[in-house]
């Protein structure tokens, strides 16, 4: 692009969020540039070549919460954006045996009866309420929460809307979601089933990039978080983005450029600039400036504010809020590529769960086990484990023959406890690899000779995936998921709408509502909170160089 400094927004983060949001802002007429750290787009959301012959999704590695909403407005099938549904998954034991989630309803009927013929009755009703619970909160995902201490008319609707839609519940399910949100994912799986194994199957998705147990109040909440999305209509299903995840995000970057768009990428930003208590523009690392009116901030609030905006231009108790809300690391992940397909001696030849995510915990207890010794700042023994092998759904991300395995780990912490020093740069070379070494004894449980079938390994502890990505401790959902840090208090309590104290300056990350995941909701939020107060023909003098 012919080098331009004035534009009419700005947006700090080429991540999924920050290019939905510069793709609606662009498609509105505004002249928009995102400005990109790394030498690529899609922040978590990318996929990467570091191999010769080899595809990783890096960091996120399946798709469900994306909005099919976003999906039509952007066009994003036109961009190359194909999503496949993976068929199930499995819980692999100790002692050979395992249990299989499959998407056919039958199918998974007959396999928990193999368990517990009660369990499959109560499966049923588990899912009517999973089901209820999605039902009721996926209408407020694209819509801004309501400032329950505001009188301004928007604040009031939506309040009403949240009033309304909480009335129809009636009063026994209120009550009961009410429970449900608060309370943990062990606890209310407690309470339908009494198998071991398929409560540790499906307790993983209540602990999955959350620095909370299985015991822990408000898990159950982050289970929901997770079931909130749909892979063709189906409700609650994942899939493979063919080409990795970041074929999501060079889609929504093609969608926005399409719009008119530029992206400058392969330097950080130093400030925010700020004159009067309004944005000015953003000065990077490199020297450059660049100014808009509106700047949108795709990184998280503690980086955001913390980092990159004088404390002098905010108000003390913001930065207050700021300091406490939380982001914690707990998580890891490993991208490992094989010679030929592993072999899982307890599955059937060619079972179709072997192309879902692939567990080895059997029991709650192991996974509560698990984040004890992440609170004493180790790595688990035994960690909790979510592994895939997508290129037995889209192969190109492999040699012919060859396959690749990811493989989300938790519980992992960010400041790592060695000797008596609890600190983040004992993430060292040797420490990753003995982390390694954990996992792979978990995915040997499953897979027996997996070592043997290891071609190269990518270990990322908490320190790295912050380093590349930008994500605070590693967090993958930009703060945790608890019910003091959902809707209006989110991502605090006066500023669920995107805004921020200094005029002009925005957030769009998942630091904001509702929330993490490659859903797309914040940053089409955000955009839309910054279309109704600025027409797209505003452009303000004297913010040019």
């Amino acid at each position: 692009m012919k080098f331009k400094s004035s534009f009419d927004a700005i947006i700090v983060g080429a991540g999924h969020n920050g290019l939905i949001a510069g793709a609606y802002l662009a498609r509105a007429g505004m002249e928009v540039l995102i400005l990109e750290k790394n030498d690529w787009v899609g922040g978590a959301a990318v996929s990467r070549s570091l191999y010769k012959g080899w595809t990783y999704s890096n960091c996120s590695y399946v798709c469900s919460l994306l909005r099919r909403e976003i999906v039509r407005d952007l066009e994003l099938p036109k961009h190359g954006l194909q999503v496949i549904p993976y068929e199930g998954g499995a819980s692999f034991t100790q002692n050979g045996n395992y249990f299989a989630y499959y998407s056919e309803h039958y199918a998974l009927r007959r396999e928990i009866s193999r368990f517990s013929a009660r369990d499959a009755d109560a499966y049923q009703r588990y899912a009517n309420t999973i089901m209820r619970q999605c039902r009721f909160i996926r209408p407020f995902l694209l819509r801004n929460t309501p400032d329950p201490t505001s009188l301004r008319p928007r604040d009031l609707s939506e309040m009403a809307f949240l009033i309304k839609r909480a009335y129809d519940l009636g009063k026994k399910e209120l009550q009961e979601t009410m429970r449900f949100w608060t309370m943990s994912i062990g606890d209310f799986l407690d309470e339908y089933f009494e198998n071991d194994l398929l409560k540790a199957h499906l307790a993983g998705s209540g602990i999955i990039g959350t620095g909370l147990g299985v015991y822990s109040p408000g898990t159950a909440y982050v289970l929901l978080h997770h079931y909130m999305g749909d892979i063709d209509g189906g409700i609650g299903a994942w899939g493979f983005a063919r080409g990795g995840m970041g074929a999501i995000s060079n889609a929504i970057a093609a969608s926005f450029q399409e719009y008119g768009g530029h992206v400058h990428k392969g330097s950080s930003i130093e400030e925010i600039l700020i004159k009067n208590g309004r944005v000015k523009g953003v000065a990077l690392e490199n020297g450059y400036e660049f100014y808009a009116p509106i700047v949108v901030s795709n990184m998280d609030i503690k980086r955001t504010f913390l980092n990159h905006v004088s404390a002098k231009d905010l108000p003390e108790n913001f930065i207050k809020a700021v300091q406490r809300f939380k982001i914690r690391g707990s998580s890891a992940k490993l991208n490992i590529s094989l010679s030929g397909f592993p072999e899982f001696p307890s599955a059937p030849n060619s079972s179709s769960f072997l192309r879902g995510d692939l567990h080895c915990t059997e029991n709650l207890l192991e996974l509560e086990k698990a984040y004890d010794q992440w609170k004493t700042g180790s790595w688990s023994d035994q960690p909790y484990i979510d592994m895939l092998i997508p290129t037995q759904i889209d192969p190109t991300m492999a040699p012919i023959g060859d396959h690749m395995m990811t493989v989300f780990v938790q519980y992992a912490p960010y400041d790592l406890k060695v000797g008596d020093t609890r600190s983040v740069s004992n993430w060292t070379c040797e420490s990753r690899k003995e982390l390694s070494e954990s996992v792979l004894n978990q995915i040997s449980i499953a897979c027996p000779n997996i070592r043997s079938h290891i071609k190269h390994m990518e270990i990322r502890s908490p320190l790295e995936i912050e380093q590349e990505v930008g994500l605070t401790e590693g967090n993958i959902f930009q703060g945790e998921l608890t019910f003091d840090q959902l809707f209006f208090n989110r991502p605090i309590p006066g500023y669920s709408d995107y805004r921020s104290p200094i005029k002009g300056l925005y957030m769009c990350g998942s630091s904001t509502h509702p929330g993490g995941g490659v859903m797309g909701a914040p940053g089409a939020n955000a955009a839309r909170t910054i279309l109704q107060t600025f027409s797209k023909d505003m452009h303000m003098q004297g913010y040019a160089a």
